[in-house]
């Protein structure tokens, strides 16, 4: 096995993106960030001055729904693919060494 390159990653999502990577073109056509106000609203998040964890970006959440929704997926079964997928990496917009939001989470 040969040692990881500092472009491997990139490499590999170019050859995703050659061999027609569905959700990189749905990335394409969709604007996900035209839903951001409404997701905004209909979620309310506090303004944290009461601490917690701070939630993840409702955009990134919707479109966890949206892979789960396209494979009818199981909430455990998203929290794994979105950790072992890159391509679910690239259209969430996350990148290795980011937090996933668990089953219970999702």
């Amino acid at each position: 096995m040969k040692q990881s390159g500092f472009f491997d990653v990139e490499e590999r999502l170019a050859r995703l993106s050659g061999l027609g990577d569905q959700l990189e073109a749905f990335s394409r056509t969709v604007d996900f960030e035209a839903f951001r106000p409404d997701l905004d609203k209909a979620l309310a998040y506090s303004d944290g001055s009461k601490g917690g964890r701070p939630p993840f970006d409702p955009v990134l959440m919707f479109k966890i729904l949206v892979i789960q929704t396209l494979n009818n997926l199981s909430d455990e079964r998203t929290e794994y693919l979105i950790n072992d997928r890159l391509s679910f990496m690239r259209f969430l917009g996350l990148g290795l060494s980011d937090r996933v939001p668990d089953a219970k989470t999702v």
